[in-house]
């Protein structure tokens, strides 16, 4: 990439990223404390939250863990998911963000979804105005569609930045990605961060071995992982992972962050046994065959012309 991503001390950007949605929520002080020393031994040094994670004790718990060694941290918020990408919004909740981080900037800021209701230009005006007094190094959006990318970041450049970074869903089940967003980013110089690379739980195996999670309990992740297909494949994850001897989120995380358009997968859980399947995919080291193996257990999608004698 022609744009680095480098911690206040010039430390690059750790192969993972550590997500802290559930700081605060799910996972308890304790709980988040211990996930994040276990991501510090592991050499992780990318850290993710948005104003709206658990009413902002997402951002407040790691802005405490953070304080001791900042220097060494890439860190990025989200901003715009309430309220909108307005030039009043933007800039009253961003600067909340970092008043709960007790920081005074951060690496990364991201738009958390597109906005219909508001001119692009105030947008990313604001953005470039709050890059540019030193609050933040790089512009990121999340949730976006590729042509939505696309569009903003013609209206970036004539406020002399650019996006940089694109954090999308992307996991075995969830590979919508590979139409357009993975090589529009490649082309176009963006580093993508996915979300999601267990698929909310599913691809970790407890499903297939009767357990229950959010994919019971939350209504909107038992709508974007119900199917029967995705169930199959989450279930052929775990029978290949018994083959191998090999925890099937380890396998699931490794295989997100294989494809040359990834630069790091967030990862997250709620405590740090929930956690280390998926620390152990920073050493696990996956070939060409298992590769074609696991892929071959969800349709790839169609190309973005849909004419499918040429894929």
């Amino acid at each position: 990439m022609t744009h680095s991503f480098t911690a206040p001390n010039g430390a690059p950007l750790s192969r993972f990223c550590f997500g802290a949605m559930q700081f605060g929520g799910k996972a308890d002080a304790t709980q988040s404390r211990e996930m994040y020393d276990a991501c510090r031994a592991a050499g992780i040094n990318f850290f993710d939250t948005a104003y709206v994670y658990t009413g902002g004790e997402s951002e407040r718990l790691l802005g405490q863990f953070a304080a001791q060694d900042r220097d060494q941290l890439i860190i990025a918020t989200k901003v715009g998911y309430q309220g909108g990408g307005g030039r009043d919004n933007l800039r009253a909740s961003f600067a909340e963000c970092l008043d709960r981080l007790k920081m005074d900037r951060v690496e990364i800021l991201y738009l958390h979804r597109w906005d219909d209701e508001t001119p692009v230009e105030e947008t990313f005006e604001t953005l470039a105005e709050l890059q540019q007094a030193g609050k933040f190094d790089h512009i990121g959006v999340s949730n976006y569609a590729a042509w939505q990318v696309m569009k903003a970041q013609a209206v970036a450049a004539q406020f002399d930045t650019r996006i940089a970074m694109f954090q999308p869903m992307y996991n075995l089940v969830k590979r919508q990605a590979e139409v357009e967003i993975l090589p529009m980013a490649q082309a176009e110089d963006i580093a993508i961060v996915p979300y999601s690379p267990l698929g909310g739980g599913l691809l970790t195996g407890k499903y297939a071995a009767g357990e229950s999670g959010r994919l019971a309990d939350d209504a909107r992740y038992k709508t974007r992982y119900g199917q029967q297909w995705m169930l199959d494949a989450a279930a052929g994850l775990a029978e290949i992972g018994r083959d191998i001897g090999v925890n099937p989120a380890t396998l699931a995380v490794a295989w997100a962050a294989r494809h040359p358009g990834v630069t790091a997968p967030i990862i997250s859980a709620r405590n740090v046994e929930q956690l280390q399947p998926s620390l152990d995919a920073l050493s696990f080291e996956m070939n060409d065959a298992l590769y074609a193996r696991l892929s071959a257990l969800s349709p790839t999608p169609p190309p973005a012309t849909d004419r499918l004698e040429e894929a």
